[in-house]
């Protein structure tokens, strides 16, 4: 039978009790924003966890991140990306136990409003692609969802990330968007305007999934690092890494570019959790 537990987690403020009791925490994480194209943290009770193992959790069908919290009360923490199409309110996180028992936590999700960016391309056919480039389209994207989908868990460890090239933020993530005034997916990444030729470095240590260049963003590097969470680099001028090299934080993955769909020289970097596209900087090291 499946158990229903209401939960509401501000992970901030624990984490600012346990600075000011000078209590380290071992496990870092990413930023708690319960919000569309956000991250949410959600406690797992101890009662309903073993303490030798990370408790199998998911969020629409997708596995999620699961890292330990050492806390008293709280053993593990789920950490889920929240989609930018998620509605306002209550959501199911499903946990299976080591004897395939489901129970159901339900968290909040709040809403939050992204701005409309306006973009006017020359060229018409990277709005309205021509018939043969459809196929072409659909071979990649299913090529990018595998990558996204990709699980590998060979550590329990998350560290803030670094950003992956030095350049100004020129669109920022979630953005409605519009090409030649027609209406299209949300800005799923973050875009950094840096020169052509200008070094993209691994936020974070991990394990190129593939590259190439695709029809929409052009030369494209995408890495998992650990736990369903991965990470992709687009519009790439030139690629230094191969499918199946290990990185560590710092490597260099390659030089921004315009390739793809661009109106200048700069770097699309897109972060996913649980083959869900979030908001980079919840990611990134601020201090």
């Amino acid at each position: 039978m499946t158990k229903h537990l209401s939960l509401q987690v501000l992970f901030a403020s624990l984490l600012f009790l346990l600075a000011s009791s000078g209590i380290e925490a071992k496990t870092d994480f990413p930023q708690h924003s319960p919000v569309p194209g956000g991250i949410a943290l959600v406690s797992i009770p101890r009662s309903l966890t073993s303490d030798t193992s990370a408790p199998k959790a998911y969020f629409e069908k997708n596995r999620v991140m699961v890292l330990p919290a050492n806390e008293p009360e709280t053993q593990w923490i789920a950490v889920i990306g929240v989609p930018l199409s998620a509605k306002p309110g209550p959501q199911q996180l499903q946990l299976m136990d080591e004897d395939a028992k489901e129970t159901t936590l339900v968290f909040e999700v709040k809403p939050k409003t992204y701005e409309e960016q306006r973009i006017q391309l020359s060229n018409k056919r990277q709005v309205n692609p021509l018939k043969q480039d459809l196929e072409r389209i659909r071979r990649e994207q299913s090529e990018m969802v595998n990558a996204f989908k990709d699980w590998r868990s060979t550590s329990l460890e998350f560290s803030r990330f670094e950003l992956p090239t030095k350049g100004q933020i020129s669109s920022p993530f979630g953005l409605r968007r519009f090409f030649n005034d027609q209406p299209r997916n949300p800005h799923s990444g973050l875009d950094i305007a840096a020169p052509e030729g200008t070094p993209i470095y691994a936020p974070a240590s991990g394990q190129v999934i593939t590259t190439g260049n695709y029809f929409f963003n052009g030369n494209t590097v995408l890495i998992n690092h650990n736990n369903g969470l991965v990470t992709m680099y687009c519009h790439m001028h030139q690629i230094n890494v191969a499918p199946g090299d290990s990185l560590e934080k710092g490597a260099l993955l390659g030089l921004v570019g315009k390739t793809g769909r661009v109106t200048g020289a700069h770097l699309h970097w897109s972060v996913s959790l649980n083959n869900t596209r979030v908001d980079p900087i919840l990611l990134l090291d601020h201090k």
